[in-house]
């Protein structure tokens, strides 16, 4: 491996872990020498995600804790820097979907939308922030998605979610840049995940996206894992407040 994306001896904090896009990114940030902690708030599948990747040899950890509870983010993060060691790198991946017609849309699910996807990532990346403030260097990645850029019927309220992420990325590289964290958002387009199921299953849906793609096709998790990795190095030690959109081309085309 080129030394530019070695990450040994990172520790890399990944939220949402133990499935999808964040079990993949943790899969990949330990396979170019990262310690991995996933996180979740289930411990047995963060036990079983964590033995998978133990199986192949890669260094992991796991830390039960709710995002959308900031106190219970203060001290798992302080507890993670107590017992495992510095966060280096963090990555918010928690997140969730709920899809109903804007006009019926229920109140209670936008307030959990928005505690999963926009609080969490404020909560977690000010509380990993102070160590890396004073450590003087850190790398954050926020996952966003192709619907910070677009909208799409029915998920109105995740399309804000991933707007005010996108947003607060760059608010979050305009204040910390000085202390030498680098914040970035990952944006991925249609991937096959357990939180796109019902889009996958869907045989009409799946041409539309085919026919809507230039790439012609579903994302496979694993593809975001370059992306991951390059934010995560000094590849990318002069890139902060960007939002790169992983998506064969969605975005790009009309």
């Amino acid at each position: 491996m080129s030394p530019i994306f070695d990450l040994t001896g990172k520790c890399a904090l990944v939220t949402g872990s133990s499935q999808g896009i964040g079990f993949a990114l943790s899969r990949g940030l330990a396979e170019h020498g990262a310690t991995v902690v996933l996180n979740g708030r289930t411990e047995s599948k963060l036990e079983e995600a964590a033995s998978t990747l133990r199986s192949d040899g890669l260094e992991v950890k796991i830390a039960v804790f709710d995002v959308t509870d900031p106190e219970a983010v203060r001290k798992a993060v302080a507890r993670i820097e107590s017992e495992v060691g510095p966060i280096d790198i963090l990555i918010n991946n928690a997140g969730m979907q709920y899809r109903a017609p804007l006009e019926d849309f229920p109140e209670e699910e936008w307030s959990r939308l928005m505690r999963t996807n926009v609080d969490s990532v404020f909560y977690v990346g000010k509380a990993v922030a102070k160590g890396m403030i004073a450590r003087g260097t850190g790398r954050i990645i926020n996952i966003a998605s192709v619907q910070a850029e677009l909208a799409r019927p029915g998920i109105a309220p995740y399309t804000a979610t991933k707007g005010a992420v996108r947003n607060l990325t760059r608010g979050m590289s305009t204040d910390w840049a000085k202390h030498g964290i680098r914040v970035n958002a990952l944006a991925p387009g249609y991937f096959k995940t357990p939180l796109n199921k019902a889009l996958v299953e869907d045989p009409q849906f799946t041409e539309w996206l085919e026919k809507r793609t230039p790439a012609g096709r579903w994302g496979q998790v694993e593809e975001l894992v370059g992306t991951a990795v390059f934010l995560s190095s000094e590849a990318a030690s002069f890139l902060t407040g960007q939002t790169i959109f992983v998506d064969g081309g969605l975005s790009s085309s009309v």
